[in-house]
């Protein structure tokens, strides 16, 4: 949690070089799908993995963390559309096209994937890893399987389960830790499956509170995975099922942590993590 003074610092100043001389309406709509934000999992993840590389207050390490919950805004813009899940809250707040209008929804979501490159590449302008960095995260957001892929499988008759997860979710993830390695000046190549293993653990424990939690708890449409006819882990596996695929593949994120300066702080940060997405509610109904 100490991390999250400087996310929402970088993501206020990324904010700021675009916001003043930009058309009101578009840049309070920007405000409104960053600020107030989630938990901020994703960049806290990033600046996780660059600390226990030995990277402390690096600002390639906030830049990256910073466009990645930008990109990560932006897709929640344009997946609340009516043309995808017409979510009308999101944070517990209006969603952006219920508050904005539609085309101003899709321009901020349009926006904010732009201003996550360009907030990377200030951060990074002297980093020798600049062009790795960039690769990553246009993979993260784009084609054959980041956010746009992943997006893309929804309209589709028949959805690979696992393709969805990785593309929908767990690309961002593995943006963020590998993305932290390289702000340490390490390989990055290393640090993929634990950011594969931890975004599927993310999505499926979201597929878990889409069932089994309201819309007040979440902040956002409850049972929209059942109503829309989404791919969803719980409903494939269960309850006890998906519980227990998100355990085993926190277990296998755990071992999955290459060498580095600080292990130990990092598989703590995993496994509190754990305990967040399956509060102690959805462990008892799952056993149940």
């Amino acid at each position: 949690m100490k991390s999250l003074p400087r996310i929402e610092g970088a993501l206020q100043d990324a904010l700021a070089t675009v916001t003043t001389g930009c058309p009101p309406g578009l840049a309070a709509a920007l405000r409104h799908a960053v600020f107030p934000g989630g938990m901020r999992v994703r960049p806290r993840l990033c600046l996780a993995v660059a600390h226990a590389c030995g990277a402390v207050d690096s600002p390639v390490a906030e830049g990256a963390a910073a466009a990645i919950e930008l990109l990560h805004c932006g897709s929640l813009v344009h997946d609340d559309l009516p043309c995808f899940d017409n979510a009308a809250i999101r944070r517990g707040l209006p969603s952006v096209h219920q508050k904005f209008g539609e085309p101003l929804a899709v321009l901020a979501g349009d926006g904010l994937i732009v201003l996550a490159v360009e907030t990377l590449v200030h951060a990074a302008a002297h980093s020798p890893d600049l062009g790795q960095l960039l690769l990553l995260l246009t993979q993260a957001a784009g084609m054959p399987s980041g956010l746009i892929a992943g997006q893309a499988w929804e309209s589709e008759p028949k959805v690979p389960l696992v393709a969805y997860q990785r593309a929908k979710t767990a690309s961002l993830f593995t943006f963020a830790t590998m993305s932290g390695a390289l702000a340490a000046e390490m390989p990055a190549e290393p640090w993929r499956l634990l950011g594969e293993r931890l975004g599927e653990a993310y999505q499926i424990a979201d597929d878990l509170r889409d069932m089994a939690m309201t819309s007040e708890e979440l902040g956002k449409p409850a049972g929209q995975d059942a109503a829309l006819g989404r791919p969803s882990a719980a409903a494939r596996h269960g309850m006890a099922g998906a519980v227990g695929k998100v355990e085993g593949l926190v277990r296998s994120a755990i071992a999955a942590v290459p060498p580095c300066r600080e292990p130990g702080l990092l598989k703590t940060l995993i496994l509190a993590e754990l305990g967040r997405l399956l509060p102690k509610e959805l462990v008892l109904l799952a056993a149940a």
